[in-house]
This record gives C-alpha cells, structure tokens and sequence, in this order.
C-alpha cells in the first residue's frame, strides 16, 4: 500500500478517499502530483510498513495486557498534534504530521502480526 501511494496511480487515489480526506494543503506532493493520502494517513501507513519486516524477523508477540498501553502510548503523538491543530493552536506542518502517526502505524501493525501468530495469554 506505501508503494501504491508513492507512486499515486489513479485508482490509489480513489481508494484514497475512502480512508482520507485528502486535503491538498494536508498532503505530500510527489513529483507534481498529490499523494493519495494526506501526510497523517501516509505516516500510519509508514510506520505500518517498517514494523512488518521488523515484527517478522525479531517476532511480534507481545503481552496481551500489555498490548493496550503500547498502543494507547503510540497514539499520544497523534493525539496531542490532532488535538492541537483541531483546537487552532498550533498548524503543524506535513513532516509533523508524517512523524507524528509513524509510532501509531508501527504499534498498530505490530499488535496486529503479534495477533496473527496466535500470541499466548499472559
């Protein structure tokens, strides 16, 4: 899906409004051509994409009770920015965003591969 959004062809950006708003001043411009996502979206999908390889080779099990505090504590960078530019506070550039959603994307995939291989109960 990074790869499909890098390369923006048509039909990624018309997936991409299913998910997205894709707000033009909220979004990266590759090449001349905006990205089929805004930078938020492009940072969870990102992010995403770093933890497979990693969860893959070093193992994705985590505690299931632990799993919640992972998550909750990777969101907080996409919640206070979110939060903080909803308020009119702070406009945060697109490379604030990206960075923001990459620890979101990356927990999420990780809890999610961890599920996939049947991780036990502790």
């Amino acid at each position: 899906w990074v790869a499909i959004i890098l390369m923006a062809p048509p039909l990624a950006f018309a997936a991409g409004h299913l998910i997205c708003h894709q707000r033009p001043e909220r979004s990266f411009v590759l090449h001349g051509r905006q990205l089929p996502v805004c930078a938020r979206c492009t940072g969870l999908y990102a992010g995403a994409a770093i933890a497979g390889p990693m969860a893959i080779v070093l193992g994705a099990s985590i505690a299931r009770r632990r799993a919640r505090l992972l998550l909750s504590a990777a969101a907080v960078p996409t919640l206070i920015t979110w939060s903080l530019e909803f308020a009119g506070v702070v406009p945060f550039s697109n490379a604030w965003r990206f960075v923001a959603a990459l620890p979101l994307g990356f927990a999420a995939a990780w809890l999610v591969l961890g599920e996939i291989g049947a991780m036990p109960d502790e």
